[in-house]
């Protein structure tokens, strides 16, 4: 572990932001340390760099131009005319804007981080979807990462990583579920 962190922090403008995200692809990969393109999280299927931007998003609500953010798009939406005259609504609207913004500023930092440890050989990145072999990045396709050298210690301390050997025929009683993207949180 301390090899790893003295990696990432060589490798990285931000080392702590990019543990975070080294340790959330970790608590989320399959046995093969891959995970992607889709995370299923309560019966709900999210693409993988949507749900590491949200799960990191709770780290900057006490930065002051997050705070600021919320009355930045309120006024936004009164000065274009789009605000509902329901209070309820308009909360409803300004906080899907704010979350909507929140998620494409954290795909910029998450992209830096990734590159970033890409680079420093701790994660491998290729991509899924439609049009695999396309010159250009998108075209439908979503990034798939996996965890590569050194950061593959950070698989065995997650709580919900599957333990590796066969697959019980029958989960014991009491056993956790071990779907890709559900995090304990006790």
């Amino acid at each position: 572990m301390a090899e790893l962190l003295d990696r990432v922090a060589r490798a990285s403008t931000r080392p702590r932001y990019a543990f975070m995200v080294l340790s959330l692809i970790a608590e989320i990969a399959r046995p093969d340390g891959s995970a992607g393109p889709f995370v299923v999280r309560s019966g709900r299927t999210t693409l993988l760099r949507d749900w590491l931007c949200d799960a990191l998003a709770p780290m900057g609500a006490r930065d002051p131009k997050r705070l600021m953010l919320a009355d930045k798009v309120k006024a936004e939406l009164l000065a274009s005319g789009k605000a509902p005259s329901d209070p309820e609504e308009a909360e409803a609207l300004v906080a899907a804007e704010v979350q909507e913004r929140i998620r494409r500023s954290g795909k910029t930092n998450l992209s830096r981080a990734i590159s970033e440890l890409v680079d420093a050989g701790l994660i491998r990145r290729h991509y899924k979807g439609f049009r695999v072999d396309h010159q250009n990045r998108g075209a439908g396709r979503h990034a798939v990462y996996a965890l590569a050298g050194r950061a593959r210690c950070l698989m065995g301390r997650s709580a919900a990583a599957p333990a590796p050997g066969p697959a019980p025929a029958q989960a014991a009683p009491g056993a956790q579920d071990r779907r890709q993207g559900e995090l304990r949180l006790n």
